[in-house]
C-alpha cells in the first residue's frame, strides 16, 4: 500500500479545510526557452540568463488558466473552504525573482513558495500538504505518486475553444479515481473478461485511486455552493460502458462523492468529448488517451504504478 498524505498541521483551525496545490513553475508558465537554455548550457549559463530577463514577464503556461480558476474560488465564495496554490520551482531564489515578479503582474495570489536551486522538490510537495502536485517533470510526478498524494505531468497541450467562468475539471476512472485492479484484468485477459469481472462484482466498490483523495476534497470544496450555482463542475470520462458502468455508479455512491458528468465511452477517442465538456484539465494515465486530450484541452499524465516501478 503506497503512503498517505500526512493531515496539514495548520496554525488555525480554518486551514484544515484548505484546497492545497503545488504547481512547478514551469506548469504555471512558459519557461521553455531558459529550460532548453538549462538543459544545453548548465546552470550558470540559466541564473545568467534569468537574472537578466526578471523584469522581463513571462507568457502563461499551460496550466495557468486552471491555477486563475482555483484563485478565484476564494473571491467567488469567502465562506466555502479556501483554495491555496504553492510554487514549486528549481531555480534558486535568485532566478525565481523573474516568476514572482510575474505572479505579481497577473495577479495570482501565491505567496507560499519552495526553490530548491536544481534539487528535487517533491520533500516540499509533501511538506506543504498538497492535494495535487502539477508539474513538467515526469521523475517529479512518479515521486509525489510514491508517497501518495495525486501527481500529473503536465503536456504540451491546446486550449479548450469552449470557455466557461466554470472550474471544469476531469478523470478517467481506472487507474486515476479507482485502482488499476479491472484494468489489468482487460489488459492480461481481454475486454469479455474485464466485463464478467465488473458484472460478477458490481456491488463491490472499486478501490481507491491515486486521485481519491484529491476528489474527496474537491468535493468538500463543491459542497460549500448550491448544485445550481456551483462554479466547480467535475466529469468522469471513462472507456468503460454497460455493462462496466454499473460498479463505477455504484462506487461513487458508496464513496459518498458528487460527480456532475459522466461520459462512458467505450473505447473512443476522449478528446472530442473533453472539448464539448469545456474541461480545464484531464487526468487519465494511458498514453492513447492523452495524446488526444492533449489536442483539445490541458492534460496531465498520471502514470501507472507498474510504470513508475520500473523507472
Amino acid at each position: 500500500m503506497e503512503p498517505q498524505r500526512p493531515d496539514i498541521n495548520p496554525g488555525d483551525a480554518g486551514e484544515r479545510d484548505t484546497l492545497v496545490v503545488a504547481i512547478s513553475s514551469r506548469a504555471l508558465f512558459d519557461l521553455g526557452e531558459s529550460h532548453e537554455l538549462f538543459e544545453r548550457d548548465g546552470i550558470d549559463a540559466f541564473a545568467r540568463y534569468q537574472i537578466a530577463r526578471e523584469d522581463e514577464l513571462l507568457a502563461p503556461g499551460i496550466a495557468f488558466p486552471l491555477v486563475q480558476k482555483l484563485l478565484h474560488l476564494n473571491r467567488a465564495a469567502p465562506q466555502a473552504p479556501r483554495v491555496e496554490v504553492i510554487l514549486l520551482s528549481r531555480n534558486s531564489a535568485d532566478t525565481g525573482l523573474r516568476i514572482f515578479n510575474s505572479i505579481e503582474h497577473y495577479g495570482l495570489d501565491i505567496a507560499r513558495a519552495a526553490f530548491t536551486r536544481g534539487a528535487p522538490t517533491t520533500p516540499y510537495v509533501h511538506a506543504f500538504g498538497a492535494d495535487l502536485f502539477l508539474s513538467a517533470n515526469p521523475d517529479s510526478v512518479a515521486q509525489a505518486l510514491a508517497a501518495g498524494i495525486a501527481a500529473a505531468t503536465i503536456l504540451p497541450s491546446k486550449a479548450p475553444q469552449r470557455q466557461s467562468d466554470q472550474l471544469r475539471i476531469a478523470f478517467d476512472g481506472d487507474a486515476v479515481l479507482f485502482g488499476d485492479e479491472s484494468e489489468r484484468i482487460s489488459e492480461e485477459a481481454g475486454i469479455a473478461a474485464f466485463h464478467r469481472n465488473e458484472s460478477e462484482r458490481a456491488q463491490e466498490p472499486l478501490s481507491g485511486g491515486p486521485f481519491r483523495s484529491f476528489l474527496d476534497a474537491l468535493h468538500r470544496l463543491q459542497d460549500a455552493f448550491p448544485s445550481e450555482a456551483s462554479p466547480i463542475r467535475t466529469a468522469l470520462v471513462t472507456a468503460r460502458s454497460a455493462p462496466a458502468h454499473k460498479r463505477v455508479i455504484l462506487t461513487l455512491r458508496d464513496w459518498g462523492v458528487r460527480i456532475d458528468e459522466a461520459l462512458f465511452l467505450g473505447g473512443r477517442p476522449k478528446g472530442p468529448f473533453l472539448e464539448a465538456f469545456g474541461a480545464d484539465i484531464f487526468f487519465d494515465d494511458s498514453t492513447v488517451n492523452v495524446e488526444s486530450a492533449r489536442q483539445h484541452v490541458a492534460t496531465g499524465h498520471v502514470p501507472r504504478r507498474s510504470t513508475r516501478a520500473a523507472t
